[in-house]
């Protein structure tokens, strides 16, 4: 009868949807079939403007013209040269969906960190996964290691992300809690350490050519890549969106405390450890394909939030496709602003989130300031 009166309690306690903040989010904000509807509109336009947009010029009709009739259209004869069709199939097509694929998968993996360690700042980047990952993926590199054929490359990403989300966190766990100062700071340190030992590795390989083609993957970008090497991205990307939906409920118990949540029958430390795998097997293959790109899990979530409000179940699906939105357009501003020389994508994010990341931070000095003077 208590556990029964204890769960209730619970049950009122958790909020259906939970706002950033862990706060109860009871908004009127906007539904979830329409913010889904605009935002797979806002990544169509997206992808066109990606298939049009660069330093050859192809328009918007003859994109469609192209790729309708690649998709098997044969009532629909493209106004087309073959340059213009290579430029669109063969080289910006595998651009623009790495960059939709990468954009979702970091925003999911920033949705779910902030939830599994209950904090606004958790993001790959600034917690030292996505040098973990970058980590891995060089020695791979630089050692010439091939055990895994195609895949080592993300293996070894995989487990450089997951060594260094554990090393992070326990870190900065301290008497059973963590806060959110020690959390960034730990992530900085260890982010420091493992991008310190990668410029090591670099610098002292004899592999003068490939170190310079590192040093540039490092920096974070979409190009090179071609068709053969997409699946294992959008793999990893459904994989991680499949498993966090059915988990969603879960997600949404954290953000309520750990005490609430194994009232309600959660054990948080198994959830967590499964959570990690996932989430740095996905962090780690995203890496290995474009290399380290930081911001995206930061500022794509909360800005979601604002629309769908904090449930998971909305949460979720909506961050995937507003990451893809936001890094398409990246990708597309990284072509174009210093034209005909590009910008690594990784320095965009990082000029727009480094500012997104000092304003979050003053925000919760607010909030804290405002709830101890009250």
């Amino acid at each position: 009868m208590t556990g029964q009166v204890a769960r209730a309690d619970v049950e009122q306690a958790v909020p259906e949807p939970l706002g950033d903040d862990g706060r109860p989010d009871h908004d009127g904000r906007c539904g979830l079939p329409l913010a889904l509807t605009v935002l797979a509109a806002l990544l169509l336009v997206s992808a066109v403007a990606g298939l049009a947009i660069g330093s050859v010029h192809v328009p918007p009709g003859q994109v469609w013209g192209i790729v309708t009739h690649a998709l098997g259209a044969g009532w629909v004869e493209p106004d087309r040269s073959r340059a213009r069709e290579t430029i669109v199939l063969d080289v910006r097509a595998p651009r623009v969906l790495l960059g939709a694929v990468a954009g979702a998968g970091l925003a999911v993996v920033g949705t779910a960190l902030q939830a599994l360690i209950r904090n606004p700042l958790a993001e790959p980047y600034l917690l030292g996964v996505s040098s973990g990952a970058s980590l891995g993926a060089v020695a791979v590199i630089v050692f010439g290691v091939t055990l895994l054929g195609p895949v080592s490359l993300s293996a070894a990403a995989f487990a450089g992300a997951l060594g260094a989300l554990l090393l992070v966190y326990a870190t900065a766990r301290t008497g059973g809690r963590i806060t959110s100062g020690r959390l960034v700071l730990s992530g900085v340190a260890v982010a420091s350490v493992l991008t310190a030992v990668l410029d090591l590795l670099l610098l002292t390989t004899d592999r003068g050519n490939e170190a310079r083609a590192v040093l540039a993957w490092t920096l974070g970008g979409l190009g090179g890549v071609t068709w053969d090497t997409l699946w294992l991205p959008g793999a990893a990307l459904l994989l991680g969106v499949a498993v966090l939906m059915a988990q969603s409920r879960n997600l949404n118990l954290l953000l309520a405390g750990e005490e609430a949540a194994t009232t309600m029958g959660l054990d948080v430390a198994r959830f967590r450890a499964r959570m990690f795998v996932l989430l740095s097997l996905v962090t780690g293959v995203l890496v290995a394909a474009c290399g380290p790109i930081g911001f995206v899990g930061l500022m794509v979530p909360h800005i979601v939030r604002l629309v769908v409000g904090g449930d998971h179940r909305r949460v979720l699906p909506a961050a995937a496709l507003g990451g893809a939105v936001f890094l398409v357009w990246a990708d597309i501003a990284a072509r174009v602003v210093a034209a005909p020389m590009e910008i690594p994508v990784g320095v965009l994010t990082a000029l727009c989130g480094g500012p997104f990341f000092l304003w979050l931070m003053r925000r919760d000095a607010r909030r804290s300031a405002g709830r101890g003077g009250s």
